[in-house]
């Protein structure tokens, strides 16, 4: 293996440097394709929020595939829009209500399918005429756990491959002393700069029955935080290391988070807080694998709450630790990896 740096480049207009819509596109994909005529891959694997190599790859006629690390992003007809949060509909009335919604959504489509055909102009490339264009329609790897995702008709080419799951090795840390369950805070590294949720959970659960084990997540607290006599107050911590440990993690719903604590066995109470979070507390509560608390309310005496009411709960958690039993016996980075060498094996059949 060898790594090889991508182009940096300016990605959001300001207003020093106004971009129009894919221009920083257009400028890494021009500046990717001397990486890709050096490498001469086989085939090219882009994440679905990196277009310029999946367009540097098709200009140098290399297949190329595109990862999801998250839930099916392309809405199915009588389903709530992504990342909207809400449920999947369980009545007729409610499905027709979102497909009432579609001609809306349909006009982002196309909105969307405009800009990328401006750039593949741009790219001296033809247009394309599907929605969701910047998708490989060679091969997709969806890397989330599958009872996650909504029932649905799957195109063939797209996979859910499960969770793409990678930590750098950490120390363990001690958890708090102790037989009482054990609730583990685990607040997202880029969301709440302000530790709203931190606090809120060490001043609700400071009285209730169980251990807390808290992360700040490199991030110091610009004031103290009270830490009770059931919790210990970390600045980093492995979830590899310390989720089998945990009956409770109260996250922001980042995929990675929950999905780590699914496959762990433990139960997530989610707090969303923006981007994809909600859509991933939607799915958590729609298969009945976790709470969800909306964030205007993650008060501490509404966390004790939501984690008493995970706790309580006999069925969920015993989905949730069938679910990790599952997941044990899968492994998702080597289903992808085979159906990557799968579909660069056939340029070479051709």
């Amino acid at each position: 293996m060898a790594f090889a740096a991508a182009p940096e480049y300016h990605v959001f207009p300001t207003l020093d440097r106004p971009l129009k819509p894919y221009e920083a596109v257009v400028r890494a994909a021009r500046e990717t394709e001397p990486l890709i005529a050096s490498v001469a891959p086989d085939v090219v694997v882009a994440d679905i929020l990196t277009l310029a190599p999946a367009l540097a790859a098709e200009r140098a006629s290399v297949p190329w595939a595109t990862l999801i690390p998250h839930v099916f992003p392309v809405g199915a007809p009588g389903s709530p829009p992504y990342s909207l949060g809400a449920r999947l509909p369980r009545t007729a009335v409610g499905r027709a209500l979102w497909r009432s919604l579609h001609r809306v959504v349909e006009g982002g489509l196309r909105r969307g399918r405009a800009e990328l055909n401006e750039t593949r102009r741009r790219l001296g490339m033809g247009p394309v005429a599907q929605f969701h264009g910047g998708l490989s329609p060679g091969l997709v790897l969806v890397g989330t756990l599958p009872e996650l995702e909504y029932p649905r008709t799957w195109p063939a080419h797209v996979h859910v491959v499960g969770p793409l799951q990678f930590e750098l090795d950490h120390p363990a840390v001690a958890l708090p002393p102790g037989e009482q369950p054990l609730v583990l805070v685990a607040p997202s590294t880029s969301q709440d700069t302000e530790h709203r949720l931190l606090r809120a959970a060490l001043d609700g659960l400071a009285d209730a029955p169980v251990r807390v084990l808290a992360t700040y997540n490199r991030r110091l607290p610009a004031r103290p935080v009270r830490v009770p006599a059931n919790a210990r107050l970390v600045e980093w911590v492995s979830y590899a290391r310390t989720m089998p440990a945990a009956d409770i993690v109260i996250c922001h719903g980042g995929h990675g988070t929950v999905a780590r604590a699914l496959t762990c066995g433990t139960v997530p109470v989610v707090v969303p807080a923006a981007g994809d979070m909600n859509e991933n507390a939607a799915r958590v509560v729609w298969a009945g694998l976790g709470v969800r608390l909306p964030r205007r309310f993650a008060t501490p005496r509404a966390l004790r709450l939501a984690v008493a009411s995970a706790l309580a709960d006999d069925e969920q958690r015993d989905r949730v630790s069938a679910l990790a039993a599952r997941s044990a016996d899968t492994n998702g980075s080597r289903r992808a990896a085979d159906l990557v060498e799968t579909f660069a094996s056939v340029r070479h059949t051709n």
